[in-house]
């Protein structure tokens, strides 16, 4: 035990928060088949399979204005029901953890950093999955999107993570696939490091001036811990 203090405290940083969608695991298939489901039970014609999966990482409300068009998101509150009930259905079933995951969380935890989640997606639906995937103890924290009044790229969700965490912005590094997760870093001054596991170019990362910028999770302890 106290090698692994000594060695956390001469890292740069203590604390590794993943975003969850496209950073930990796709969803990408549940996601689809939630997004059509609710979109035909409301009579409006399916989305394409692109189009929702930019969507992901995006809250439900805007994901509805913007595959629908309606500026004023007059049904949202229907999709966003249906949505949920189809993906307490389905959605466990679709979700599939990265390759890169699991090793490059025990190295991480080797070296003594804690591991936090912030995601929109609904903590108990992560918890689920974790279990699934025998992770149930890897987290410190899950904030999932029931677990705060306003949805990224607000940061209220990454604060609450890096309070319970014991931490602070300068020494937690948050980890993520798109542009909401750059923004939701940013504007409490944390520092970021995009990962190419989803549908955001490597381009869109360059005005966010991210720690670094990866294919996938297997580059990740290589940085952190160099």
């Amino acid at each position: 035990m106290k090698k692994q203090s000594n060695t956390k405290n001469r890292l740069k940083f203590t604390s590794v928060i993943f975003d969850f969608d496209y950073t930990l695991a796709d969803s990408s298939t549940g996601e689809v088949e939630c997004v059509n489901y609710s979109l035909r039970a409301m009579n409006l014609p399916p989305a394409a399979n692109h189009n929702i999966h930019t969507m992901i990482g995006v809250s439900l409300p805007e994901t509805f204005r913007r595959l629908t068009q309606d500026p004023n998101a007059s049904r949202s509150d229907e999709f966003v029901q249906l949505f949920i009930r189809r993906a307490d259905e389905v959605m466990l079933d679709y979700i599939v953890l990265f390759d890169s995951v699991k090793p490059t969380i025990k190295t991480l935890m080797d070296r003594g950093l804690t591991l936090g989640i912030v995601s929109i997606k609904y903590r108990r639906r992560i918890e689920a999955f974790l279990q699934r995937e025998d992770l149930t103890n890897v987290f410190k924290i899950i904030v999932g999107g029931e677990d705060v009044p306003v949805h990224k790229p607000d940061p209220t969700g990454l604060l609450m993570a890096i309070d319970r965490l014991g931490s602070t912005s300068s020494r937690c590094v948050y980890v993520g696939d798109s542009v909401v997760d750059a923004e939701t870093a940013r504007r409490v001054s944390v520092p970021f490091i995009a990962v190419l596991s989803g549908v955001t170019r490597k381009d869109a990362f360059r005005d966010f001036a991210p720690l670094a910028i990866i294919d996938n999770l297997h580059s990740l302890p290589n940085f952190l811990l160099k």
